[in-house]
């Protein structure tokens, strides 16, 4: 486990964890809601230990993107999507979009939509950057239990199943709001930290 600055991430360390992620690791890793599991969109190999650890047969996964043109590469994204996300992130949403061929089907087992963030959390947004790639994004936790806010918990449960874990503190367990995006109507999936009143 690594202490890292949450506000100012260390580049010694951001090098450390997406050396890790470059070959084919897992880590946890800090958002701006949530402590997430990580690994490349394209190592099946990482993406299938986190189905392992999290005890889950196939669902979908979402994943960070570094910005909007980024996202652009992996979904269709409408006038009205770029303008909700422009207006909304970075931020504590995660917006699903009907995903191109790009995203791996490992990742969207219905081959149709795909689920997107971009955190207002410099760690894993710099992660992403010095990867080149989307970092997968799922909570620390087990199948129907609450997320894992304290990285010293973290390390109890989950240490000798990761490759990594990044201490950014104890973060609150409350989760991003999810809002499709990819039909003429937006949705509310689920409310969570990010304000939902523009939708409704």
């Amino acid at each position: 486990m690594i202490e890292i600055n949450n506000e100012n991430p260390e580049y010694p360390k951001i090098k450390q964890a997406t050396d890790i992620l470059k070959n084919c690791g897992v880590i946890v890793y800090p958002t701006d809601t949530i402590y997430g599991f990580g690994c490349d969109i394209f190592c099946k190999e990482a993406i299938e230990r986190i189905y392992k650890i999290k005890q889950k047969k196939k669902y979908q996964f979402s994943f960070i993107c570094a910005d909007l043109t980024d996202i652009a590469k992996y979904a269709f994204v409408s006038d009205y999507a770029y303008r909700t996300m422009k207006r909304l992130l970075p931020g504590p949403y995660t917006f699903i979009l009907k995903a191109k061929k790009l995203v791996p089907k490992q990742i969207i087992p219905n081959k149709k939509t795909v689920a997107i963030r971009i955190p207002d959390n410099k760690v894993c947004l710099e992660l992403a950057r010095q990867l080149g790639h989307p970092i997968i994004s799922t909570s620390v936790n087990l199948t129907s239990e609450p997320s894992f806010s304290d990285p010293l918990a973290i390390e109890r449960e989950f240490g000798d199943k990761v490759d990594l874990i990044i201490d950014a503190g104890i973060l609150a367990r409350e989760p991003s709001t999810v809002i499709d995006l990819s039909e003429d109507e937006p949705i509310i999936v689920r409310r969570g930290k990010g304000d939902v009143e523009m939708f409704e």
